[in-house]
């Protein structure tokens, strides 16, 4: 957890910032988004080699080398701003996607050494406090982003935004140096446990498939409902900041300290999270969280001033990234322990295959001036994605 607050950080400063810095070097809307669209989908393809082989091979050495691909492109992206190199370095170091403090096409790894560190009796609790402990990382970042906005009168625009990179650059080598100092069990040390008993209760995110075509149905199921959320995502959030920019014509100083609160509000939501999956079970708490988070996405871009939006933004953050902890352990739960980082790479890769094609309809809609439009389209897809979810797990439960 320590790891992930330190990489974190750095996430969080560039997911306020990153677009605004691109946007200071006269990019087009339209070459933004298609670079964060090209970025996503590098990394949902790297995402299909990472998760199996964490099974085979173990977690540690995918996620050392991660921040050492991370440490390289902030060395890059801290000495040019030449287009080919700075895409170069954004493609390789996931910089403005933001994943709450994820180790970008390596979280499959990262989430399958702590399904296999804990029982699965704890993965609520644990998953809960992951990304918890990430958000509030991404929270500091984010109140970080307001630098630039403070260096304006002493270094030019685009320099002020390259700063940040030297934020990314220490959270990498804090995480690199918690990841080297980590244990990591092997699994055939951990043997067979009670986890490979079937699940009674969808409120325990226990084992739901174990034979090989049974796994093989259940995740193919799970994935294509997943992908409707992830083109959903897509539309909006690796984007938002630069569409507060556009609507209200407000700078990082604004953006910073407003997504800063929506961050360290969606990880208190976390923590809550936690007491409301023992009231109504994790299904019922994402689908209870989700749904008022659509109603605020709804309502998001209609809002007529800056303050109202961003009131909006922070509750909706706070309701979506607070059940991630819930689906992650729901979806971990849906395979014996020698499959999890398969199962945490379909869950990515479903996420992120679609959420790559967001940012560039995005760009578009953008540059056109239609700012409503990607919200209709996400609400949409969204409200598809929760039925059919809520829907998946009743029937694994029956």
């Amino acid at each position: 957890m320590a790891a992930r607050v330190a990489r974190s950080v750095g996430q969080g400063a560039l997911v306020v910032d990153f677009a605004l810095y691109l946007h200071a070097l006269h990019w087009s809307a339209i070459h933004i988004g298609g670079l964060y669209s090209v970025s996503l989908l590098v990394g949902a393809l790297a995402t299909l080699i990472v998760g199996p082989l964490s099974d085979r091979f173990g977690a540690k050495r995918f996620l050392l080398g991660y921040e050492g691909i991370q440490i390289g492109a902030t060395i890059i992206a801290l000495s040019t701003a030449q287009p080919v190199w700075l895409s170069l370095a954004a493609i390789l170091g996931a910089f403005g996607r933001g994943a709450n403090g994820g180790a970008g096409p390596f979280a499959p790894a990262e989430q399958s050494w702590m399904s296999r560190s804990v029982s699965h009796k704890q993965w609520g609790q644990i998953f809960h406090l992951n990304t918890s402990a990430g958000l509030t990382g991404m929270a500091v970042g984010a109140l970080l982003a307001t630098l630039p906005g403070l260096l304006n009168g002493v270094l030019p625009g685009p320099e002020a935004y390259r700063s940040l990179f030297i934020i990314v650059l220490l959270g990498s080598l804090f995480c690199l140096f918690f990841l080297l100092r980590a244990r990591e069990s092997s699994l055939s040390a951990e043997g067979i446990d009670q986890d490979t008993a079937p699940a009674t209760k969808l409120e325990s995110p226990e084992i739901i498939a174990d034979k090989p075509s049974s796994v093989g149905r259940v995740l193919l199921r799970f994935g294509a409902i997943n992908a409707l959320n992830g083109l959903g995502i897509g539309m909006v959030g690796p984007l938002m900041a630069y569409w507060f920019h556009l609507r209200f014509g407000v700078g990082p100083a604004a953006i910073g300290a407003a997504m800063a609160l929506a961050f360290f509000s969606a990880a208190l939501m976390s923590l809550l999270g936690l007491r409301l999956t023992r009231r109504f079970g994790m299904v019922g708490t994402v689908t209870r969280m989700r749904l008022l988070g659509l109603i605020m996405m709804l309502a998001l871009p209609f809002a007529p001033v800056f303050w109202l939006a961003m009131l909006l933004y922070i509750f909706r953050a706070a309701l979506n990234q607070g059940s991630i902890g819930s689906r992650q352990a729901l979806f971990l739960g849906l395979v014996g322990k020698d499959k999890r980082g398969l199962a945490a790479t379909v869950n990515s890769l479903s996420l992120q295959a679609p959420r790559a094609i967001g940012p560039s309809i995005a760009g578009l809609f953008f540059e056109a001036e239609m700012l409503v439009t990607p919200f209709l389209l996400a609400v949409a897809l969204q409200g598809m994605y929760l039925i059919l979810f809520r829907q998946f797990f009743s029937k694994q439960k029956q």
